[in-house]
C-alpha cells in the first residue's frame, strides 16, 4: 500500500491576494525544495483533505514522486518563481494497479508501468487560462516517454465538474465509479477514475464489453426481483391487514422488518462501472 493518500484531484476554493498579470508568461519546472513552504499552503487552501509532511518531503526531494511546477515568469517583485500551479504524479506497476484488468500488456516489453496523478492544483486567480491542462500534458508527455509505460490514471471526486469535464475534453476515459472512496470531515463522497492510455495500452474492449453486458443483466435482474418482491410485500401487507383487522378490528400498514429490509436495500453500497 502507498504510504501516501489516495489521489486527489481539485480546483478549487483556493484565494489569493495578488491579482494575476493579465498575460501570464507560463513556464513548468521541476518542483524543489525552495518550493516546500509554498506547495504545503496552496494544497492546504485548495483541498479539503490534509497531507503528512512525508508526502511533501517526497515530491520537493524528487523522492518516488515525480512533479511538475507552473510559474508564471511575467510575475514582478521577485515573485516569477513562486509557484501558481502544480501537479505530482508516480510511476505505479500496471499489474498491481486499480485497473490492472484494463490493460493490454505485452509480454516482449517487461514490467509495465502506469503514471497515477497524486494531486493537481492551480490558485484562484489563475484558473480558467487553461493551466490544469497544460500541466496533465506534461504528465502525458513524460508517460509517453516512457516505453513499459501503459498509461495516466486518476481519481476525482464525484461532484467536481469542472474537471469531469476537462478530462473528457482530453480524451480520457471514466471507466469506474467508486461509491464512498473519499473520507472528508465525516463525510463521504464518490470518486471517479479516469484513464488516458499510450504506448499501445489499449482498454481492452472485449471485456469491457463483457462487463458492460453483465451489469445490464445484473441490473435487469434486480428490477425483476424487486417487483416481484414488492407484489410480494403487496400481497403479505393485504392478508396481513385482513387477518388482524378481523381478528382485532384495526388496520395494520406494511410490517416494520420489511420497511427496514427496503430501506435496506435503497441504501445498498457498491461501485458502478462507467465506459
Amino acid at each position: 500500500m502507498s504510504r501516501f493518500p489516495r489521489g486527489f484531484v481539485e480546483n478549487s476554493s483556493s484565494k489569493e491576494e495578488a491579482k494575476a498579470a493579465r498575460r501570464p508568461s507560463i513556464c513548468f519546472r521541476p518542483i524543489n525544495p525552495c518550493d516546500l513552504e509554498r506547495l504545503e499552503q496552496i494544497h492546504r487552501d485548495i483541498f479539503p483533505i490534509r497531507y503528512e509532511s512525508e508526502f511533501f518531503q517526497n515530491v520537493v526531494n524528487g523522492g518516488d514522486i515525480v512533479s511538475w511546477a507552473a510559474v508564471d515568469r511575467s510575475r514582478p517583485d521577485g515573485h516569477s518563481e513562486e509557484l501558481i500551479g502544480f501537479v505530482t504524479a508516480k510511476i505505479v506497476l500496471a499489474k498491481e494497479s486499480e485497473i490492472s484488468e484494463l490493460i493490454r500488456y505485452d509480454s516482449t516489453k517487461g514490467e509495465e508501468t502506469l503514471v497515477y496523478i497524486l494531486t493537481l492544483g492551480v490558485v484562484e486567480t489563475y484558473r480558467k487560462r487553461g493551466i490544469a491542462k497544460l500541466l496533465i500534458n506534461e504528465v502525458v508527455k513524460y508517460a509517453s516517454s516512457i516505453p513499459v509505460c501503459r498509461g495516466v490514471y486518476l481519481h476525482v471526486i464525484a461532484h467536481n465538474n469542472p474537471a469531469i469535464r476537462l478530462y473528457k475534453r482530453m480524451s480520457f476515459r471514466c471507466v469506474r465509479r467508486l461509491h464512498g472512496f473519499y473520507l472528508i470531515n465525516g463525510q463521504h463522497f464518490d470518486s471517479y477514475l479516469f484513464v488516458y492510455f499510450i504506448n499501445d495500452g489499449v482498454i481492452v474492449e472485449s471485456w469491457l464489453h463483457c462487463r458492460d453486458l453483465a451489469v445490464l443483466v445484473l441490473n435487469y435482474m434486480r428490477s425483476g426481483i424487486k417487483s416481484v418482491a414488492s407484489k410480494l410485500t403487496i400481497n403479505h401487507e393485504e392478508k396481513g391487514s385482513k387477518w388482524l383487522k378481523s381478528k382485532d378490528n384495526m388496520r395494520c400498514l406494511l410490517p416494520t422488518q420489511t420497511k427496514r429490509n427496503l430501506a435496506s436495500e435503497r441504501v445498498s453500497s457498491g461501485y458502478d462501472d462507467y465506459v
